[in-house]
């Protein structure tokens, strides 16, 4: 019987049923029925985009299945369509670990680097299998939401999480169990076993419309953009919210399974496809490589088309074998690789340049702008990373500028428009004193950066205080910029150690400080104490101690007692800690109120040993094992940090400043006196090219 039949048939029935009078055995088989048709008409309207009845209907279909479970409480079950209008508020997100890693994506910004990239898969196809490897590409649009991983037993979704770090997300089951076009139940064809997909929650720009009009009529606060709005949408802690948000969802990968996949990305698009999951119909499998730059520069110029945001195109090597030889360093896969689209730019007057403390004392220069919108974003700010990078452009204030949002997400200032000058423009140059508490500035080791000294400056505690409470460090949260400024103007954190002697009275007498959201903050400082050593340290926000040189310093330091005794040489003796690294840290540690910081802290039971999982592990032998690397300058498709993590999973170490033991130099854009040094003492200089071909 085709769905149209099965659609007159239960209609039928449910125009002539008597609800008071029907028996639980004929409701029973009538409830399957209409689950049946009404889940084959959501996989039209959601997957195929291609319903067959008219809203009216559908509703008539939904009002009558709910009627019945109503009435039969027993007969209603988790993956039924009516389950999807939310439930109860939660107190929190739920961390949970994904069965493994979902992994980022390296960057292509252009022909050149995409060609780079499947040279280089080429090549390692054949040192592997051997022969002339010619693999086949799928390209897929890059949808700018948000990733998630679904968990699927038996076809039911019993989990959803956040992508999170890629290891640990949040559960939002809750909240995903409302998006329509995420099925509660996979079709027949689907495994009986577990299943885990991924794919990309995302808002339609028809949706957006709507939902940022209905904010505005009751005078909210309207959304920036899509994303920024799927974002605030699938994190609500009221699920009943989330359900009332234009959510949608494609899917385009799995996890690990327990039967045997296609053999193919394409082919596992379809599998999915079939299952009842939507992937995006403008995929496609391609032989070579210059159809896949024709897909791209396609969308390039008609990615506006679309009734959703895309920034960019995802190519993968289509044989899933091919996949698996070819592997992934760190955190990203080699067998694919995301083309971003040229970034949004756009010109406005530069109004003034304003310069902002960070947590170490570094100043920085801030470029207020006249509002422009760039993608879909509205601009008032940009950086201007230092003064060299302003004399060097010669950038005025009054200016008219291009900025551009880098990587679509950060507004930097690129040049000005020197034919628009009227000559009223003003040259900048950088204060002698800190704004925040007026003491002299210095600029320290012939950095590019320029620094407040002073061990009491206001500004500095309130973003020290912000990066402890980060992720990467004590991961608080609800402690915020907002709240990291609020809490020492308010004379309650004067200390980082008197975060933990906060209490719900303190919360009290402050706007906004509901007692769920206090409770929140208390159970998430709480939970703080539990941190890894390594996170302690990197919180503590000494001058060169990033998250990467935390793991090596604690790798050989088991406790925070120990660390406080070392001396210069004990560091540098670390692979990977260089001097300026290793000076910074005795000269924080040998600082009487610090040292008093950390009795304090451990005092608060604040953990300051070494947990068991920060024992390190020893690296797969490769041919970076063991060397030691220095970065410089900004590379053209990764961060730093990407870059680091990259090398110290290759079994590589990270040092900060270049010496006779550095082996190789990775050099961007810009490199500064590193580059210097290196080409002085004979060190390997890389570009990324050169650091990627290392590494595989």
């Amino acid at each position: 019987m085709n769905l149209v039949t099965q659609t007159r048939t239960v209609r039928s029935i449910l125009g002539s049923l008597s609800f008071d009078k029907i028996e639980r055995v004929e409701a029973a088989g009538l409830v399957e029925q209409l689950r049946a048709v009404v889940r084959q008409h959501n996989h039209r309207y959601y997957v195929l985009d291609d319903p067959i009845i008219a809203d009216g209907e559908y509703d008539e279909l939904i009002r009558g299945l709910r009627k019945l479970e109503e009435q039969f409480p027993e007969l209603c079950t988790p993956d039924s369509p009516t389950q999807r209008v939310g439930g109860a508020p939660l107190d929190r997100f739920t961390k949970v670990r994904h069965r493994a890693a979902l992994l980022s994506l390296s960057n292509a910004f252009n022909e050149e680097d995409i060609r780079g990239w499947f040279d280089r898969c080429v090549r390692g196809l054949e040192n592997v299998l051997g022969g002339e490897p010619s693999p086949a590409l799928t390209a897929e649009l890059k949808i700018d939401g948000l990733a998630v991983a679904l968990t699927y037993l038996d076809g039911r979704l019993t989990r959803a999480a956040t992508r999170g770090d890629g290891v640990v997300g949040e559960d939002i089951t809750a909240n995903v169990r409302t998006i329509g076009a995420v099925p509660l139940r996979l079709s027949d064809a689907a495994p009986k076993r577990e299943i885990d997909v991924r794919g990309e929650v995302y808002m339609k720009r028809s949706g957006f419309d709507k939902l940022n009009a209905g904010l505005a009529e009751r005078g909210e606060k309207a959304y920036a953009n899509p994303r920024n709005a799927a974002a605030g949408s699938l994190r609500q802690l009221d699920s009943r919210v989330t359900a009332t948000r234009p959510l949608s969802f494609f899917v385009y990968a799995v996890g690990p399974m327990e039967q045997t996949a296609p053999d193919g990305q394409y082919a596992l698009l379809q599998w999915l496809k079939n299952l009842g999951l939507p992937a995006n119909p403008h995929a496609q499998r391609f032989e070579d490589l210059e159809a896949v730059l024709e897909y791209c520069a396609y969308w390039t110029d008609f990615r506006d088309s679309l009734d959703y945001e895309i920034d960019g195109i995802v190519i993968k090597i289509d044989d899933l074998v091919y996949q698996k030889v070819l592997g992934a360093i760190a955190h990203a896969p080699r067998w694919a690789i995301a083309f971003k689209f040229p970034a949004r730019e756009a010109t406005t007057l530069l109004v003034d340049i304003n310069v902002s403390v960070g947590r170490t004392g570094v100043i920085k220069p801030e470029a207020i702008l006249a509002p422009v919108k760039i993608g879909g974003v509205t601009v008032s700010s940009a950086t201007l990373h230092n003064e060299a990078y302003i004399v060097n452009r010669d950038i005025r204030i009054g200016d008219t500028v291009v900025v551009k949002r880098a990587g679509d997400v950060i507004p930097q200032v690129v040049k000005p428009i020197i034919e628009g000058r009227t000559g009223g423009e003003k040259v900048w140059r950088m204060p002698t004193h800190c704004p925040a508490c007026g003491n002299p500035l210095e600029r320290l080791n012939d950095e590019a950066d320029y620094y407040c000294v002073a061990s009491d400056c206001p500004a500095q505690f309130i973003r020290l205080l912000e990066h402890f409470a980060s992720r990467n460090a004590m991961d608080i949260e609800g402690l915020g910029s907002n709240l990291a400024a609020l809490l020492p103007q308010e004379s309650l954190v004067q200390t980082l150690d008197e975060l933990y002697t906060l209490t719900h009275d303190d919360f009290s007498k402050l706007e906004g400080f509901a007692d769920r959201r206090t409770q929140n903050l208390l159970v998430g400082i709480r939970q703080s104490k539990r941190r890894t050593l390594s996170q302690l340290l990197f919180g503590l926000g000494i001058r060169h101690v990033g998250k990467t040189t935390a793991e090596l310093i604690v790798a050989h330091f088991d406790s925070m007692a120990a660390l406080v005794q070392a001396n210069r040489e004990d560091l540098e003796a670390i692979d990977g800690v260089g001097e300026t690294t290793a000076q910074s840290v005795v000269e924080w540690f040998a600082i009487d109120d610090n040292r008093v910081l950390i009795a304090r802290l451990e005092d608060a039971g604040v953990n300051t040993r070494r947990l068991p999982e920060e024992v390190p592990v020893s690296a797969a032998a490769s041919g970076v094992t063991g060397k030691t690397f220095v970065l410089t300058g900004t590379l053209p498709s990764m961060g730093r940090k990407e870059a680091q993590e990259m090398i110290k999973q290759a079994g590589g170490k990270v040092s900060g400043s270049v010496s006779a033991k550095t082996d190789y130099v990775i050099a961007g854009e810009n490199p500064g006196s590193k580059y210097g040094k290196a080409i002085d003492l004979h060190v390997n200089v890389l570009d990324e090219d050169g650091l990627l071909s290392l590494l595989s």
